[in-house]
């Protein structure tokens, strides 16, 4: 298994999104972030397929959770089916953590449903500690229209890293 950054054509071919086709505006949303430089792809690797998925967005709309200087947000944490449970997903989750700290950011938040007990659990064991608040928009979810979408409350969760 390999943990690494990708590139933004590997999100869309993981997502299923052609490049040459209109994108739906949630992978156009992260396709834009990723190629301007506000977002990284970081995945594992297993014999040339991504199995697993974290992203880092700078700056987004609302700085709670992304200022554009000291405060990064971890989204879309997914591990395939068949590859949870061996610890990869903690790997990446500490690979990405790591990264973060050392580009000197202060602050990581991530979002976690309010129902999902085995994140929330993964991530108080990683220190994300403070809930900042409870959200009920997620801002990179976006509907046809490019706003983001309502979504069931998830808390917007913090942990220090210098």
């Amino acid at each position: 298994m390999i943990i690494r950054q990708a590139t933004a054509l590997e999100m869309l071919n993981l997502w299923g999104c052609g490049e040459t086709e209109a994108l739906p505006p949630t992978a156009q949303f992260f396709f834009d972030n990723l190629t301007s430089g506000n977002g990284e792809f970081w995945a594992v690797e297993d014999g040339g397929a991504l199995v697993g998925e974290l992203y880092v967005f700078r700056k987004l709309p609302d700085p709670d959770f992304a200022d554009g200087a000291q405060r990064a947000y971890l989204c879309a944490f997914r591990m395939k089916e068949g590859y949870q449970g061996q610890g990869l997903g903690s790997r990446l989750l500490e690979t990405v953590l790591g990264r973060l700290q050392d580009e000197g950011i202060a602050l990581g938040t991530i979002g976690v449903e309010t129902t999902n007990e085995a994140a929330l659990r993964l991530y108080r064991r990683f220190g994300f500690d403070t809930k900042i608040k409870d959200c009920h928009v997620d801002p990179c979810w976006l509907d046809d229209a490019g706003v983001p979408r309502a979504c069931p409350c998830f808390h917007l969760l913090s942990k220090q890293l210098r």
